[in-house]
């Protein structure tokens, strides 16, 4: 069976985002703490069965680096004997899939917007302006914090809060995109040709338009975890029983004086997830650009690397 040739460059083409994200440090250290942080989200409440509702009063503010109530408790305990460890694990599934759901239908509902916004040319466009204005024009935590507010903390307002504010920026970033792709000649040849308006727009430009968005997804990732865990932080995230890591970083507040680690370990979590993901997007927004892609070709030729002439 003979493979087509388009699979073979496909193929080839992701061996080569495999050994170029090996050859630079950052990026590597960045990917494998990200799969790391997912396995923990997938198999993490498997794993830890009921320790992280399981209090244990003489392990109560236990620190951290002890094995003497067992492994789990080597991250310390919290105000109720709890492995942190425990809760580290688990707490990613909640913090990662709130900011999945967020990004995504921001994505969807703010890709689909622009994409209208970008091809036509009437009213609706302006309408649908003007409503992304009004929208940037409040502070996406103040808005948050409002709209939470008025409707009570729970995760579905949470994911709907978070993915309105993330809305203007998909929006604007494809109407931008539209309105450079709708004049190139393949749309003319498909108008010439009697396509219709949803298959120009559907078939033909959103494609193009698609890998900019998932770039884009990927940067903001970041920044919706850090604005689920403030608005958990302050009591209108997550409710408990459930809690992120933004909680758990809440719930040991009261305690930085003489238990520490309570906040410090989902803080740190939080700030390497992040750190991670602005490494690996930056990697991946320098690769994905044809103009500032030499510098991970440099990068690569400096380290005895020949470079593949085509």
């Amino acid at each position: 069976m003979t493979i087509p040739a388009d699979t073979k460059q496909k193929a080839a083409g992701r061996f080569q985002v495999l050994r170029l994200v090996a050859r630079n440090k950052l990026a590597l250290a960045a990917v494998m703490f990200l799969m790391l942080v997912v396995l923990c989200a997938i198999f993490g409440p498997w794993l830890m069965g009921n320790l992280i509702d399981k209090p244990n009063f003489r392990a109560r503010n236990m620190a951290p680096f002890s094995l003497a109530q067992g492994w789990a408790y080597v991250l310390g305990a919290d105000t109720l004997g709890r492995s942190l460890l425990a809760r580290l694990i688990v707490g990613a599934q909640n913090t990662l899939g709130i900011a999945l759901f967020a990004v995504f239908f921001s994505m969807v509902i703010g890709g689909f917007l622009g994409l209208i916004a970008g091809y036509s040319r009437g009213l609706l466009s302006s309408v649908i302006l003007r409503v992304a204005d009004i929208v940037m024009s409040f502070p996406s935590l103040l808005l948050a914090l409002i709209v939470l507010f008025s409707l009570g903390p729970s995760v579905t307002n949470l994911i709907i809060v978070l993915a309105v504010t993330r809305i203007p920026i998909y929006l604007r970033t494809t109407r931008a995109e539209v309105l450079e792709v709708r004049e190139r000649m393949f749309v003319s040849a498909a108008m010439a040709l009697g396509a219709g308006h949803m298959r120009i727009v559907f078939r033909h430009i959103a494609p193009i338009v698609l890998p900019t968005l998932v770039t884009i997804g990927a940067i903001d990732f970041a920044t919706v975890v850090l604005a689920e865990s403030s608005l958990s932080f302050l009591g209108l995230g997550i409710q408990a029983p459930e809690f992120t890591w933004g909680a758990m970083v809440a719930t040991g507040r009261g305690y930085l004086s003489n238990a520490w680690w309570i906040a410090f370990w989902p803080g740190l979590a939080i700030l390497l997830t992040t750190l991670s993901l602005n490494i690996l997007s930056n990697w991946w927004r320098t690769y994905a650009d044809p103009q500032q892609r030499w510098r991970i070709e440099l990068a690569r030729s400096k380290k005895g690397i020949p470079e593949k002439r085509t």
